[in-house]
């Protein structure tokens, strides 16, 4: 899952929310120099990136991509529900998308001074460019994605992405739709222990 997925499932904890970000940044175990709240944010994002790779539908949707993309599935595929639960949002918010884009930049600008620098760096980054309500245009899956791939050196995984990922899009829907209530339970039923 990507920002808006981390975000939704972690809503309406504000700690949650701040972690959820953090957890992309955040390496290594957990040693307490986090706020208490913040670090449950990360260790939820944690625990719902693990449950993701390991569900069975993901396993099956891995295999579907072309065999260059397997390697960098994971990031694909989490670009690419952020972008589904954008466009079938109302089905799982009763706040409108914007609403609640505008209520998580809120968060994570009270909470920017608890984030590392990275972090830090990419809530300027989405409240710059309203990233979590860019993610209802496709473009953003592929244009997000050729961004990342700069970061892999000589040669960038993603430039033909959208190329590649046409034929599979509603395959990527179908499979959006079947497991994000799954992915939901777990998150609240990991966010009550926590």
């Amino acid at each position: 899952m990507n920002f808006l997925a981390h975000f939704h499932l972690a809503w309406p904890d504000e700690g949650l929310v701040a972690g959820g970000l953090e957890g992309d940044y955040y390496k290594g175990p957990l040693r307490g120099d986090l706020r208490p709240d913040i670090e449950r944010g990360v260790v939820l994002h944690r625990a719902i990136d693990a449950y993701t790779d390991q569900h069975q539908a993901m396993v099956q949707l891995r295999g579907e991509l072309p065999p260059r993309l397997r390697r960098f599935a994971g990031i694909v595929i989490d670009l690419a529900f952020d972008h589904y639960l954008s466009r079938h949002w109302q089905q799982y918010s009763d706040v409108p998308l914007a609403d609640f884009s505008g209520r998580v930049y809120q968060v994570l600008q009270v909470n920017r001074g608890e984030l590392s620098t990275d972090a830090q760096r990419m809530v300027e980054r989405l409240l710059q460019h309203d990233i979590l309500n860019l993610y209802s245009e496709w473009r953003t899956v592929t244009a997000t994605a050729a961004r990342i791939g700069e970061r892999f050196g000589a040669r960038n995984p993603f430039l033909d992405l959208e190329r590649d990922l046409e034929p599979l899009r509603p395959l990527l829907e179908e499979a959006f739709l079947d497991f994000y209530p799954d992915l939901q339970t777990f998150a609240a039923e990991r966010t009550s222990s926590l």
